[in-house]
């Protein structure tokens, strides 16, 4: 094929179907992680909090040396963002402490599912509740700005076991027997699943929880393509657009919730004042800046608290720094050797 000028162009490659094989191990590695899940869930109550504790810092050192990419992709996001502030050591030692927070986020969320709702409430702290309760109070139902921070899965469980309407809005693993498990342990905590695909029916279902003055979470840390464009960390990066279309659509508030670790370790949802979106008669310039709004709120909790971000949904796709550095030899014709 050619294209006006008579270049040659390649052909474009056309969607392939797995194979059979493909497709067995597909599902057979979704099997596996359902199992595993439902058997670790299941022996939560029967383990001693303590000896939970070091299995997990146990799985967190395996899994920091087998999931070589992720940890990779964490330290060169943590690089670009974090070289002028703190030395090499320093960096390393915050990836760890980073990885390390998501283990014991995934041990937590396991154990609260056998958790009361007292006791739930005991275990998750709550600073500034008066600011949830004054944007629930407008009959709009609350938009819940929130990132992949600290014990981020807490927040939902925490609030509603002190009986607020919470939905969430999560992006289902691809088999959908894996997904309706997940579903069903977070219906146990009493937290309604809003799928984000697709986009149509995500936004309807968001309509809907707000419409009936329900709190919905919105994970909006995750810069990759196809966002509008912000400065986040000191670097250009596309960030998500509806959380910021939705809160002008609708007219409900968003309110910034994380859930940050005390110094001792213990979890607390700290909620905070109702964030203020740019109105204006041209639509993009709205969505343009309350983007940009929304963005230093998340900038500022992960400043704040940057080993207890899991760091991966910054600088997604941008190039290693040996790649960047690597320049281009300048070619040499025949004729000037």
């Amino acid at each position: 094929m050619r294209d006006e000028k008579g270049t040659r162009r390649k052909p474009r490659r056309k969607f392939r179907r797995r194979s059979a094989v493909a497709q067995f191990l597909y599902h057979a590695r979704y099997r596996i992680a359902e199992f595993a899940l439902r058997g670790f869930v299941a022996i939560l109550p029967w383990v001693p909090l303590r000896a939970l504790s070091l299995c997990t810092r146990a799985a967190a050192w395996l899994t920091f040396g087998c999931l070589w990419r992720y940890r990779r992709r964490m330290a060169q996001n943590i690089d670009l963002a974090m070289a002028r502030d703190l030395a090499a050591p320093e960096r390393k030692a915050l990836l760890w402490r980073a990885w390390n927070n998501f283990a014991r986020g995934v041990l937590e969320t396991g154990v609260v599912v056998h958790f009361t709702k007292e006791r739930i409430l005991r275990f998750v702290g709550i600073e500034e509740e008066d600011h949830l309760k004054r944007a629930l109070s407008k009959g709009k139902g609350v938009i819940a700005l929130s990132a992949h921070l600290g014990a981020f899965t807490l927040i939902g469980p925490r609030l509603a076991a002190a009986g607020y309407p919470f939905s969430v809005v999560v992006k289902h693993p691809g088999d959908a027997r894996f997904a309706r498990l997940l579903d069903q342990y977070r219906a146990r905590l009493g937290i309604a699943t809003i799928s984000a695909r697709p986009r149509r029916e995500a936004a309807r279902g968001i309509l809907k929880a707000l419409r009936q003055k329900r709190i919905v979470l919105v994970i909006a840390d995750e810069f990759k393509s196809g966002g509008l464009m912000v400065d986040f960390l000191g670097r250009p990066s596309p960030a998500p657009r509806g959380p910021a279309t939705l809160a002008l659509r609708t007219g409900a508030p968003a309110v910034p919730i994380f859930a940050p670790r005390r110094p001792d370790g213990s979890p607390v949802a700290k909620i905070g004042e109702e964030v203020e979106v740019a109105r204006s008669d041209d639509v993009e310039q709205s969505v343009a800046a309350t983007t940009r709004i929304f963005t230093r709120h998340l900038e500022d909790a992960v400043r704040r608290y940057p080993d207890q971000w899991n760091w991966l949904g910054f600088g997604s796709g941008e190039p290693s720094v040996k790649r960047r550095r690597k320049r281009r030899r300048p070619k040499v014709s025949s004729r000037s050797a």
